[in-house]
């Protein structure tokens, strides 16, 4: 792409010639910007595909006066703005683009910032590139920016990734990244769950910022607060379990988890105590009888009371398969001693069954608490003796 940068005289369209960038716009029943935008994109973009959802006022004969200069596809009802963007995306994969570039129709993005995309995609090829609005610019309404700060928690919770903004419709999709996924919603959140699975499947991230406008007197926002909230926050629900089931320690095994939990101990900047704690209440989570549900228990818990996420996860995983007969027998030998032997005997190791289990419930699930806090306790002491002494080692060389 660094010939793209370096050639003089090539214009944004040009560029995006080369790029094969499309610009995708849905639009509902925005009939008092829609002219202006499409104006301002003809300006610096060579094409442009417009998604008319299903208008009732005048957007029909406003698009028709642009015959022949933009790409159309209309719904006779209204969809929602995911339906839309999802036609979008198929029309870019059907007609070989590799960028699809989205912007509003309510007037908010300013067109001329569209090269500010395809300088970012040239100096970071095949990424989602996102807008970043500056939310205390261009009266920008309270609920917009409660709403951003709300989205870009959950989106750092389930990838990893912080970014400024990521509600904003103005944004860079590569269309290769685009068809590694499977996209379901149907209204605003499909913009959520497009970026979420798109990190997910390794599609590096970046922002760059733009400029923005809020009207009141010529904007119209579809966004219906409780609704569009509702929907967004289950959605949320649904990818954060996701993350807590597979992705996270899918993403922490992907980077050497070893040298990855050595780095940890090593820190300088957190306290012992802190790393001990962590590694305690990995093993408490890792053993308590919550089987299926330790991480997406325990990985919320890590995050509130903010303990060291690498070295809770790892000592969680003493839950791995070939551990778990050991912690279910040190369960009921635990359930034993504290409530006595009972009148089935308890199997042997090499004789655990589910029917066994079920045969020792109370005593197993007693055991296994006092089990998951002896070890939990004694995880945080010894881990703690460790790093204590370590520590004094490396200061006394």
């Amino acid at each position: 792409m660094e010939h793209l940068a370096e050639r003089e005289g090539q214009t944004t369209a040009d560029k995006m010639t080369e790029l094969g960038m499309l610009v995708v716009m849905p639009t509902y029943n925005n009939v008092k910007t829609l002219a202006r935008t499409i104006d301002g994109i003809l300006a610096v973009a060579p094409k442009l595909l417009v998604i008319n959802d299903g208008s009732t006022d005048n957007t029909a004969e406003i698009l028709k006066s642009y015959e022949g200069r933009i790409e159309l596809i209309s719904f006779e009802k209204n969809k929602g703005k995911g339906v839309a963007l999802r036609a979008g995306f198929k029309y870019t994969v059907e007609h070989n683009y590799n960028y699809a570039l989205t912007i509003d129709s309510d007037g908010q993005h300013y067109p001329e910032d569209i090269h500010l995309f395809v300088d970012k995609v040239i100096t970071y090829p095949n990424s989602l590139i996102m807008g970043a609005r500056g939310m205390k610019e261009g009266g920008a309404p309270g609920k917009s920016s409660f709403g951003n700060k709300f989205s870009n928690f959950w989106y750092y919770v389930e990838t990893g990734i912080r970014l400024p903004d990521t509600q904003t419709g103005f944004r860079c999709y590569p269309v290769e990244g685009l068809k590694k996924i499977k996209l379901f919603t149907t209204k605003f959140e499909l913009e959520i769950e497009a970026i979420v699975k798109l990190a997910w499947k390794g599609t590096p991230v970046h922002s760059v910022p733009i400029r923005v406008k809020y009207d009141p007197n010529e904007r119209v926002s579809h966004f219906r607060p409780f609704k569009d909230f509702t929907r967004i926050s289950i959605l949320n629900t649904y990818l954060v379990i996701l993350t807590f089931l597979w992705y996270l320690p899918k993403r922490l095994l992907k980077k050497n988890i070893f040298e990855l939990i050595v780095r940890e101990v090593k820190r300088s900047d957190e306290k012992p105590l802190k790393k001990s704690l962590a590694i305690g209440f990995g093993i408490f989570f890792g053993i308590i009888p919550i089987w299926g549900f330790q991480l997406l228990v325990g990985i919320p818990f890590a995050i509130f009371t903010k303990l060291n996420k690498v070295l809770f996860i790892a000592a969680a995983n003493i839950s791995i398969p070939p551990f778990i007969p050991f912690i279910i027998y040190g369960s009921y030998k635990m359930g034993e001693l504290i409530l006595g032997k009972p009148e089935v005997p308890l199997p042997e190791l090499s004789e655990i069954t589910l029917e066994a289990i079920h045969t020792n419930m109370v005593i197993y699930i007693w055991g296994a608490i006092a089990l998951a806090i002896t070890a939990g306790a004694l995880a945080t002491l010894v881990s703690w003796v460790v790093i204590k002494v370590r520590r004094a080692r490396k200061v006394s060389l």
